[in-house]
């Protein structure tokens, strides 16, 4: 028998294909995307992680 899933859960799976398509096309366009980070918003160029 298969689980149905929550509202939140439904929620959480649209919100996280959301950032994958959001995430493509800033990557396609080459344009920086707005991050939260250490309580401040920075600018990050899709592709280019910094590993910790």
């Amino acid at each position: 028998m298969k689980k149905r899933l929550t509202l939140h859960d439904k929620a959480k799976l649209a919100i996280k294909e959301a950032v994958k398509e959001v995430y493509k096309q800033a990557q396609k366009d080459r344009q920086p995307l707005a991050v939260w980070k250490d309580g401040k918003v920075v600018r990050i160029l899709p592709g280019k992680r910094k590993s910790k």
